[in-house]
Parts: C-alpha cells; structure tokens; sequence
C-alpha cells in the first residue's frame, strides 16, 4: 500500500515541508487584510491554528484551511469594517453548516457538472499564477531566488528519491535573511478574543457583496472541488456534506470572536501535496506553527520578516499544481471557457459554464433525437 492510502497521522520531515504548502496564500492575504481592515491579527492566525489542528484529527489526510477568497479580496479593497467581515462568516457558518445536513449537498453535486469544478480549479490556479506574478513585480529579485531554491530542491527531491522539501527549506531560508535583514521579530503576545456583535446593517451589506459571491465560491472550490481533489490525490471519499458542515462550525465560532472568515480548498490541498503533505500530521505542525505565531509573534516585526517574492514563488508552484488536476476534465470547452470567465468572476465563471455543459447536453440530446 502506497504512503498516500494511510489514514493515519505521521509526523516527517515530508509532513513538516507540506505543513507550508498554503502559507502563501493564507499569510499574505491576512497580513494585507489585517493592516486594511485594522485587524488582530493574533486572533485570526489563532483560530487557523486551531482549525488546521482539528481538521487534521478529523479527516486524516491534509485538507487545508483557508481564508474565504471573495471576503478577503474585498476586504483588501479597504471597503470592509470588522464588523462587516464577521457578519458575513456568521451567515456563511448557518448556511453551510445547515446545508451540511440531509441531501442538499448531494443535489447541488448532481447537477454541478464535473466539467464546471474543473473550470473553477483552472480559474483558480490562472488567478495563483496573476497572485504570483504580483508578486513578481513587487520584490523580483527574492521572486527568482524563490523560484531557484524550490526548483533545485524539487530536481534533487526528484532523481535522488527523496521527499520534496523545498517549501520548507525556501521559508526557513527566507527567514533567515529576514532575521539579518531586519532583527529577529519582537515577541508580541496576544490577550483574550473581544467579543464582534454585528448590527442588522452590518448583515444587510454583508449579503450581495460577501455572502452570495462567496457561496458560490465555496460551493465549487472549497466543497466539491475538494472533495474531487482528495479522490484524485488519495483516492478517498470526503463527502461534500462533510466538508461543509465543518466550514459551517469554523465560522459559527471564529467569526464573533475576531477569526477571519474560513473555508476548504482545492488549491490549498493541491499546494500541501506538491510540498509533501500525505496525512493530516501535516495539518497539525501547520496548526502548531500558527498558534505559536497568533500567540506571540503576530506584531508589525513579524509581517516584515519574509519577502513578498518568497509568496510568489510557492504561488507560482501551487498555481502549476492546481492547473495539472483542472485539465482532468470530460469537456475541456466547458473547463476553458468556465477557466477564463473565473479569473474576472468565479461566479461569472461558474454560471458561463453551467450554460455551456447544459447547452451542450441538450444539443447532443437533439442530434441523437434527429439521427434516430
């Protein structure tokens, strides 16, 4: 039996190397939407912590936590107050937690075709690579570095058979030069949560701009998107309505108290694989690394240590990664165009390529309708 068939817990140094995978997308977006939205960010990395740690008890294998990417982008904008945000992981928590229950999540399944999930998986790896190029052009010189570290560990890893480490030794690197560059970070321990009450207003603007893109983005990367990826990488069922009832549970209990709005998410599992992730011991390590930043190294010291081209080049490797498993597609036409439509609007994108897989179906319908 391969390593990937265990549904156990193991604690490596393969493990530690994928327990990395998604922090370039999780810190990134959480430094940025902290500093906008005047956010603790102690509290959010302290309930990705907790969260990273009981998803890996749970499901075993690394499905990853992520921030909810709709929220977040917004929030970056800088048209969010806290309040607003934990309005709309309040809401999101109900809906998914509810729909979590009974066979919702198994109709919603049945009629999303797999040609449209891949569409959103290849959506999300173009807007990664976009994220990466971003990145580029911010800070190039630490971008190529990047690039060359997890490129030659990775040719290493590979003719030497050995595991993949290069995410873990890029971040330790970049660290290092951070810590000469800029002085080792000040600790900077963090209190209690505050309790965030929303007001009425607060849920009444949080639902077209937050609530309903959001959706429809957790729906098709973060549950069903998912769900289809862990098959593909550990050929394991992970039901849709399990994913959902515990996307439900994270925002019903981080969102008043100062967490940022979560998810699951193929591309985040997608990245934990490539770098070495193969049970949930990965999770775990990446659930004890964050609370040891939440809890003492989450001060404006800490956000300056690593080098934006650092993120860009683990987004450009996760951005490769996830685009491999959206090309798995029984109609590329669908998956392309849904692809495309995804990078302006994932809920454009999702909507285009219903039309298409359907028109297409009933097109076919009629063809054999006429021929016999």
């Amino acid at each position: 039996m391969e390593a990937r068939d265990v549904p156990g817990l193991r604690f490596t140094l393969s493990e530690l190397a994928g327990a990395f995978g998604d922090f370039g997308i999780i810190i990134p977006l959480m430094f940025a939407a902290a500093v906008v939205c005047r956010l603790n960010l102690g509290y959010i990395f302290l309930f990705f912590g907790i969260w990273f740690i009981v998803t890996g008890l749970v499901y075993r294998i690394p499905i990853p936590v992520e921030p909810m990417k709709v929220i977040a982008v917004v929030a970056i904008s800088g048209t969010l107050a806290g309040t607003e945000i934990a309005a709309a992981g309040i809401l999101l928590g109900v809906m998914f937690f509810f729909l979590g229950f009974g066979r919702w999540m198994q109709y919603i399944e049945k009629y999303v075709p797999e040609a449209v999930i891949r569409g959103i998986q290849l959506g999300l790896a173009l807007l990664l690579l976009k994220s990466a190029a971003e990145f580029c052009i911010k800070d190039p010189l630490f971008f190529i570095f990047g690039v060359a570290v997890i490129a030659v560990i990775f040719a290493v890893s590979y003719y030497r058979k050995v595991p993949d480490l290069s995410a873990l030794c890029l971040m330790v690197i970049a660290g290092v030069i951070g810590v000469i560059m800029t002085g080792f970070p000040e600790i900077y321990p963090i209190g209690l949560p505050a309790l965030v009450i929303p007001g009425i207003p607060d849920f009444a603007q949080s639902v077209p701009g937050l609530v309903i893109p959001q959706a429809v983005v957790t729906i098709t990367n973060a549950i069903l998107a998912t769900s289809l990826l862990s098959k593909d990488l550990f050929t394991r069922d992970v039901p849709p309505a399990k994913l959902s009832k515990t996307i439900g549970v994270m925002n019903i209990v981080s969102s008043p108290l100062g967490g940022f709005p979560m998810c699951h998410g193929a591309g985040g599992l997608a990245a934990q694989y490539r770098f070495g992730a193969r049970t949930g011991g990965s999770n775990i390590i990446a659930g004890v690394i964050l609370l040891v930043i939440a809890l003492f190294f989450a001060g404006p010291g800490f956000q300056q240590l690593i080098s934006p081209g650092i993120y860009g080049a683990l987004l450009l490797f996760v951005g490769i990664e996830m685009g491999k498993h959206g090309f798995k597609t029984d109609n590329m036409a669908a998956t392309l165009v849904t692809g495309v439509m995804a990078v302006i609007s994932v809920a454009l994108g999702f909507f285009v390529g219903l039309f298409i897989s359907y028109a297409g179906k009933w097109y076919q319908k009629r063809k054999m309708e006429k021929s016999s």
